[in-house]
């Protein structure tokens, strides 16, 4: 089980984060998820997920505070945006937070979908699953290459290198549609979904047909299934996503009236 987006909100303050960082780990959870909007549409728009003036750390530097109050919590973004950083220096801060939290961290990233955030950053909109996939492939030269080169549409290097090297970053891959799952089959060690049980069963029956046309490397394992839950949660709706493979369920406290203890303490005893 794991948590998603308490780096958002009321929690943001160090007391508070070092606080439900050391109970999420007690608990028993296995992981902490952080989100990411670099900005937000203001005044908001129909899809943006907040109003602009919410609080929102940024996923990599909350997650290194995170690591640094916590021994044993995986740590994941869900997601970063990836085509609106820099390949290059995203593989650096993703290598020094995977070293010093000891290879707890997971790279989840996704597309984004908020225009105006693409305008604000001078990030085209428009090529945005193409530069997705183009800068996993860079990051992972640089992570794993023995003489890291790359040469893309993108992004281009050759003759450096960059360490320390990740302990064993993994990456994950948000979103539902086609390009995305297929991103997952590809390029990925985990796909990170969102959704109730029914619309988890319709994206993993499209998922089985991708993959039935889709080649997927050797050296990614096999697919794991992380996905975060849009229902209430109670030991039926749990064993709903157990019975169709889940492999890690991820719960948003923030998403409920209750005080965020009282949820996190009730979702965990769900699963133990």
């Amino acid at each position: 089980m794991g948590v998603q987006g308490l780096n958002a909100g009321d929690s943001v303050s160090p007391e508070e984060t070092r606080r439900l960082a050391s109970l999420v780990e007690s608990l028993g959870y296995r992981s902490w998820w952080a989100v990411e909007h670099v900005v937000l549409p203001s005044p908001r728009v129909d899809a943006s997920p907040a109003d602009p003036d919410t609080p929102m750390l940024d996923p990599l530097v909350g997650l290194g505070f995170v690591a640094g109050v916590t021994s044993r919590l995986e740590l994941g973004t869900g997601i970063v945006i990836l085509p609106q950083r820099n390949p290059v220096v995203l593989a650096k801060e993703v290598a020094t937070l995977d070293v010093l939290s000891g290879g707890r961290f997971t790279l989840g990233v996704g597309t984004g979908y908020l225009e105006p955030e693409f305008a604000a950053l001078g990030v085209p909109f428009a090529d945005r699953g193409r530069r997705t996939d183009e800068y996993i492939d860079a990051m992972r030269a640089l992570w794993h290459m023995p003489s890291p080169e790359f040469s893309g549409k993108y992004v281009s290097f050759s003759g450096v290198d960059a360490h320390p090297r990740p302990a064993s970053v993994r990456v994950a891959v948000g979103g539902a549609s086609d390009a995305a799952l297929r991103r997952a089959l590809t390029r990925a060690n985990a796909w990170l979904g969102i959704g109730s049980p029914a619309e988890t069963a319709a994206n993993l029956k499209r998922l089985r047909r991708l993959s039935a046309i889709t080649s997927r490397p050797d050296s990614l394992g096999a697919l794991e299934i992380n996905i975060i839950a849009t229902v209430p949660l109670d030991a039926s709706v749990v064993r709903e996503y157990e019975d169709l493979g889940v492999s890690q369920l991820i719960t948003y406290p923030g998403g409920s009236d209750l005080p965020v203890d009282e949820v996190l303490e009730k979702t965990i005893g769900l699963v133990q």
